[in-house]
């Protein structure tokens, strides 16, 4: 078993705003300060919500609770905001004060942030933040993907064995044989290199 698989990864919806409102999935997420409040994300760089930040040096993050259901996930984990628009024909957010969308679907709270310095990590930018609101919306304990794996990702209904990838970073699970040369995890964007080929 990869050691890495024991850490444990929380699910985030990160939105942002340019000439659109988008978002994606993250489990990168972390408070390095209280005093003064601050927190650290990690996007991948090829990310358009990546671009978003980088140009408004703000966002917000939307903490995933247990009634969060799988079509939530898929829509801002599952596509590329450079080619489809996530918002349309969504109703379930709210616009913060400053004017970036929170999703109230499926999330137990947010938080609004602007970055203090960028950092590269190769494939991945590290962005330092100032929090500037954290709102609670309601109690409903939030989501670790261990739990998103086991309760909300939908089950297989196959019982014949067959190979799979599985994220060596995160534990996603490509199902498919062969693994495409150029695939990026959707849920913490490493590529192809990260999978380990496995039977499921």
């Amino acid at each position: 078993m990869n050691v890495m698989f024991n850490i444990s990864y929380g699910l985030y919806i990160l939105t942002a705003k340019t000439e659109k409102l988008n978002g994606c999935v993250i489990n990168a997420l972390s408070q390095v300060t209280s005093t003064p409040n601050r927190i650290i994300i990690a996007i991948n760089k090829n990310n358009f919500t990546t671009e978003q930040i980088l140009k408004t040096k703000k966002f917000n993050v939307s903490i995933l609770n247990e009634e969060t259901n799988f079509d939530l996930i898929k829509r801002f984990g599952f596509a590329s905001g450079k080619n489809v628009n996530k918002f349309e024909d969504f109703s379930d957010y709210k616009i913060a004060e400053n004017e970036i969308p929170f999703i109230t679907q499926g999330t137990n709270s947010y938080i609004s942030a602007e970055v203090l310095e960028v950092r590269d990590l190769g494939t991945h930018y590290e962005f330092l933040a100032d929090v500037t609101k954290e709102v609670s919306l309601n109690d409903i304990p939030s989501i670790t993907y261990s739990y998103y794996q086991s309760n909300i990702k939908p089950k297989q209904a196959n019982s014949n064995k067959k190979v799979v990838y599985v994220c060596s970073v995160c534990g996603y699970v490509y199902e498919g044989d062969p693994l495409p040369e150029d695939f990026i995890c959707p849920i913490c964007k490493h590529d192809a290199k990260y999978f380990i080929k496995s039977e499921a």
